[in-house]
């Protein structure tokens, strides 16, 4: 049950010295930004707590104060962890809130803490102390995706698969193959967020809010204590930076963006005309009206939520672009956006990853779909120039087999040795052996192919490469 305040002093704005009136209900609740900042509560606390020690050191406040000071914030933590801290809508936001809970606590020994900092520097630590941890959240995630599209790579590593181009059958892959190319692109968002983590690690407080400070405040011991690397170098840009956030976003939709083709493909391979694959039931849904439905529904769901993590980089650029320096009101827009980016990636994440080790393919299927022999097209045209013709001759002679089986309604292995070499000498009976789609991935030879031992070998390092990362993560 949450706690009431019992204060008895009239509810009074923290900014309040140079207004007369009071503000009109409904600019409270315009202007209030409580229900999407107070998640950064925690931080906040974390922010205040390094900023009171530093007060301490620096003499702004005696070390009894700062211990004061501290166990309120740590309690008002507490309360909030709890679900027991009440909110009020009237302080506007998280700081302002936390500030006024404190100073009903320890009474005005806790209006010495904003000493030397602004709400403008505040919200930049916030953000960049949540951004941190939740760029290491969604690395692990990744982490937990490739681990799962590599295990499903692994034990199917022996099936082979139509690949497409402009969604036509092109030629044979390994179905491992074409996992891993999800698990490629998932390790350069995982890089993306990594390193956007170093440039986030540099902390504004201190900025104030746009000048710094009269004081001599000891920027480096409360980035010390925050486990920043640094601090910035530039009051104006550090309370009027959002790149952070912009970065973020943009990165998170490229994420998306990757989630959306994976399971794209996942929802035609499951398709009656394909057929390739089939999901747990317990990753889909039926029909209300039509009973013999199995929908991909969470499938689709990730590849409809990719337009609202494009939707909130357009947002927050908007937002930022024909700003002044330094601080604007505007920029209080700037969190539902990122928040709303990192919830949707964080449950598309969990659920994929969940789902993937119910992917089952289906080889009666494939092996219906690998009969179409016009997959072998690009091995008969590299068939002849290993005989000595020029590519562009052998692919324009190919492409006249190719159309004549269509004009015979046959495959391209069925036409006739007589056919063949009708269109020209240099074709002979050896030509209608390269037929079958397990040799064509035998026969590549290029580094990154689908060769089978390529793809082995590839398994074998990303299986050890993440089982590092996850030492390193998780020592024992």
């Amino acid at each position: 049950m949450k706690k009431k305040r019992t204060g008895s002093t009239p509810l009074q704005k923290l900014w309040g010295g140079r207004f007369t009136g009071a503000t009109d209900a409904r600019v409270e609740a315009f202007t209030q930004s409580l229900e999407s900042d107070k998640r950064l509560a925690s931080y906040d606390i974390a922010g205040s707590c390094a900023h009171a020690a530093m007060l301490a050191k620096i003499g702004i406040l005696t070390q009894a104060e700062a211990r004061r000071i501290i166990r309120g914030l740590r309690a008002i933590g507490a309360e909030i962890k709890s679900g027991t801290f009440d909110w009020r809508v009237e302080y506007e936001d998280v700081h302002m809130n936390i500030e006024a809970a404190l100073t009903e606590r320890v009474g005005e020994v806790a209006k010495k803490l904003h000493t030397g900092r602004s709400r403008n520097d505040q919200v930049a630590l916030d953000e960049r102390l949540w951004l941190r941890d939740i760029l290491t959240r969604l690395s692990g995630q990744i982490g937990t995706l490739q681990r799962a599209l590599v295990e499903l790579a692994d034990a199917n590593k022996e099936v082979i698969i139509p690949g497409f181009t402009h969604l036509q059958y092109a030629m044979p892959v390994l179905a491992a193959h074409h996992l891993l190319a999800y698990v490629e692109m998932l390790e350069r968002d995982r890089e993306r967020f990594e390193e956007q983590r170093k440039r986030v690690n540099v902390m504004p407080l201190g900025a104030g809010a746009l000048a710094g400070s009269g004081f001599a405040l000891d920027r480096a011991f409360v980035a010390g204590e925050l486990g920043f690397t640094g601090v910035t170098r530039n009051s104006m840009d550090s309370v009027a930076d959002r790149d952070y956030f912009v970065e973020f976003v943009s990165a998170a939709a490229l994420v998306g963006m990757h989630l959306s083709r994976l399971c794209e493909d996942f929802i035609l391979w499951m398709s009656q005309p394909f057929g390739f694959i089939d999901i747990s039931d317990a990753f889909c849904t039926g029909s209300s009206l039509m009973p013999n439905k199995k929908n991909p529904d969470v499938l689709e769901l990730i590849r409809g939520k990719c337009g609202r993590l494009y939707g909130n980089v357009v947002a927050l650029l908007t937002v930022m672009k024909g700003l002044p320096m330094t601080y604007n009101r505007d920029m209080q827009e700037d969190k539902r956006p990122v928040f709303d980016s990192a919830d949707t990636l964080e449950g598309s994440l969990a659920v994929l990853a969940a789902l993937v080790p119910t992917v089952r393919f289906q080889a009666a299927r494939l092996a219906q779909a690998l009969q179409n022999d016009f997959l072998m097209a690009t091995d008969w045209v590299e068939y002849l120039v290993r005989k000595g013709m020029p590519f562009r001759a052998a692919h324009e002679l190919v492409g006249q087999a190719v159309a004549l089986a269509v004009e015979r309604r046959c495959g391209l292995t069925e036409l006739p040795v007589a056919a063949l070499e009708g269109l020209s000498r240099v074709f002979d009976a050896d030509i209608l052996k390269v037929r079958s789609a397990a040799s064509s991935v035998a026969a590549k030879r290029s580094a990154g192919s689908t060769r089978p031992q390529f793809v082995r070998a590839e398994l074998q390092r990303w299986k050890k490469q993440l089982a590092a990362r996850m030492r390193a993560t998780n020592p024992v």
